[in-house]
């Protein structure tokens, strides 16, 4: 059964954080500049939320707050909920949808090993049954 250290290990272990501290016109220019939706947020090394897209629709953008005034600490999506690698990929998508986050960090014994996001779990989904539909075509069409 796959795991999320198997997305890790395709797509990476990088994780791109912000700290508390930063503005949101920071972090924003930040998503823009990786081309990414969510980052992590760190007080030092320890996470203590997550700041998307959305939370920049949503706590700025609609409430007419100044991004670059604004502490992402003081609109993150927080507290942050971690998995570890072992987590299944069916665990963790029930975990993230029950919990309705996008981006799940995952911390193994040493540290912060990755972040995995819905578009990661549903890009695995989605090559794995390619796979068995290459398996099946095979197994249907190769004359030997």
């Amino acid at each position: 059964m796959a795991t999320l250290r198997d997305i890790l290990a395709r797509k990476g272990g990088s994780v791109i954080a912000v700290r508390a501290a930063d503005t949101v016109l920071q972090a924003a220019t930040l998503m823009n500049e990786k081309g990414i939706g969510g980052l992590l947020v760190l007080d030092g090394s320890e996470p203590v939320g997550i700041f998307t897209e959305r939370d920049v629709l949503r706590r700025i953008v609609a409430s007419g707050r100044d991004p670059s005034e604004t502490l992402v600490g003081d609109v993150m999506s927080a507290p942050v909920t971690l998995a570890g690698p072992e987590l299944t990929l069916e665990a963790c998508a029930a975990l993230m949808t029950e919990r309705r986050i996008r981006h799940l960090p995952v911390r193994d014994d040493s540290g912060l090993a990755g972040m995995v996001t819905i578009g990661d779990l549903l890009a695995h989904q989605v090559s794995e049954q390619q796979a068995t539909i290459a398996q099946m075509t095979s197994y249907l069409y190769d004359v030997r």
